[in-house]
């Protein structure tokens, strides 16, 4: 049980197992059904017999996709400084955290819905869909915009339950948006043929559900305790922080798209065969990173917490056994892989040169989840303590080595190389940030004192 030392202002909390999966558990469940929605929404349209309708919704999503996953920050920022209140046990600070968060998540919302037009635009001149195909994206996406404040009203709120360990409330939010959303794509885009409009509608609906039943728990939550000035939530100094602290997650993630995308470009260079297969090997990175992103989410509470309870065993503790499922369940899954790679393939795809080609490189594809294990858990820890500057700054330095890396490799290794320079991007992540974490902890807590 929690309670104060009489010492100082130390605050004592135990880490368990118990306590790692009460977190990452629920939150790798939630990531999961997002996959699900995905694949119902192309079943929906796909049964319209619509080819154009199929290819319009494939690149609306890509759209909507790449702008709203730069706005992620959101729920990071949350995540780690609502930790650190929690673990200080002032819940005004924590209301405050919450109410900054939703204010900057319902802003940038309404920016994106006024900017809508111009980002259509772009994104067709950017995808360069024609007729049919334009139509349909342009329908997709101009629905699909219209969830924007309440997309990243979601954010804040996922950031500020998981800041407080309530994996399980997590878990209910995301199954909820994803379950509505599932639920009217098939009754709006079939039954009642709608078609890709009604897809959309069903999104826009499913984050509006999911907003207000996010809301309506965290405000119940607070109870009959005030709310904070208006000063308060609009504090310079608060501001600034949360500011710098956005600003830095923002550009890590820019260059983390960047990676991904230029992976991809590389590989189109190698013919259609290779860069389908690499597609969709690329899905076995994916499913290891369901369960790195929920034990990452643990790591940020306990880190954020026993920062702001000044407790360091808490921290090493937490670190430990967060490292310790991480690799473990990474290495359990590279063996599976291994094993049941080449089934995977073949429920995948049916095409026998993609097959082929993938089996070639499914080593590389089997041990990204090792060797990204430990860049997943950095990020965790980092974005707890709210350290921002410094991940900003090593993965700059890691996407400098990984472009090394692709120049050194890609030339003379082909697709082997541009698989290797990947792993080898993940290990520069995580052995960028672990080299300075033990200097960076003790200075924190030394602060703290």
């Amino acid at each position: 049980m929690d309670h104060q030392e009489h010492s100082g202002r130390i605050l004592s909390f135990e880490v368990t197992h118990r306590l790692v999966l009460s977190i990452a558990i629920p939150m790798t469940l939630g990531f999961m059904t997002t996959p699900l929605l995905g694949l119902a929404d192309t079943a929906v349209v796909g049964r319209l017999g619509q080819p154009d309708a199929l290819a319009g919704l494939a690149i609306g999503a890509v759209l909507f996709d790449l702008i709203f996953a730069s706005f992620n920050f959101l729920r990071s920022s949350t995540t780690g400084l609502t930790a650190q209140a929690y673990g200080r046990r002032d819940r005004h600070e924590q209301q405050a955290v919450f109410w900054r968060a939703l204010l900057s998540a319902l802003g940038c919302g309404l920016l994106l819905l006024l900017l809508s037009p111009l980002l259509l635009w772009l994104g067709i001149k950017l995808m360069g869909p024609e007729g049919g195909i334009a139509d349909a994206t342009r329908t997709y996406f101009s629905i699909r915009m219209l969830s924007g404040p309440a997309a990243l009203a979601n954010y804040a709120i996922l950031g500020f339950v998981l800041g407080r360990g309530q994996g399980r409330i997590g878990l209910l939010l995301q199954t909820l948006i994803n379950g509505v959303n599932i639920i009217l794509a098939v009754l709006l885009g079939l039954g009642f043929g709608w078609g890709v409009a009604g897809v959309a509608w069903g999104t826009l609906i499913g984050e509006a559900v999911g907003a207000l039943t996010g809301l309506a728990i965290v405000v119940r939550s607070f109870g009959g305790e005030a709310r904070p000035a208006r000063a308060e939530l609009l504090s310079r100094a608060k501001l600034t922080q949360l500011f710098a602290l956005n600003r830095d997650i923002l550009i890590r993630t820019f260059v983390l798209i960047g990676a991904f995308t230029l992976m991809t470009r590389i590989g189109n260079t190698f013919g259609a065969v290779t860069l389908a297969a690499n597609a969709v090997l690329m899905n076995f990175f994916l499913l290891s990173g369901y369960y790195l992103d929920g034990l990452a989410n643990a790591a940020e509470q306990i880190t954020g917490r026993s920062i702001g309870a000044n407790y360091r065993p808490a921290f090493d503790r937490g670190l430990k056994l967060t490292g310790l499922w991480s690799f473990g369940l990474a290495f359990a899954a590279a063996v599976f892989f291994f094993t049941i790679g080449p089934e995977l393939i073949r429920l995948l795809t049916t095409s026998e040169e993609v097959r082929a080609a993938a089996q070639t490189y499914l080593p590389w594809a089997a041990v990204t989840g090792l060797t990204g294990a430990l860049a997943f858990l950095m990020d965790g820890v980092f974005i707890g303590a709210t350290w921002s500057r410094d991940m900003r700054n090593r993965m700059l330095m890691s996407f400098a080595g990984y472009l090394f890396a692709l120049a050194l490799f890609v030339p003379t290794l082909g697709n082997h190389g541009l698989w290797l320079a990947m792993n080898a991007f993940l290990l520069f992540r995580g052995i960028f940030l672990a080299i300075g974490l033990k200097k960076r902890a003790d200075q924190t807590f030394r602060l703290a004192q």
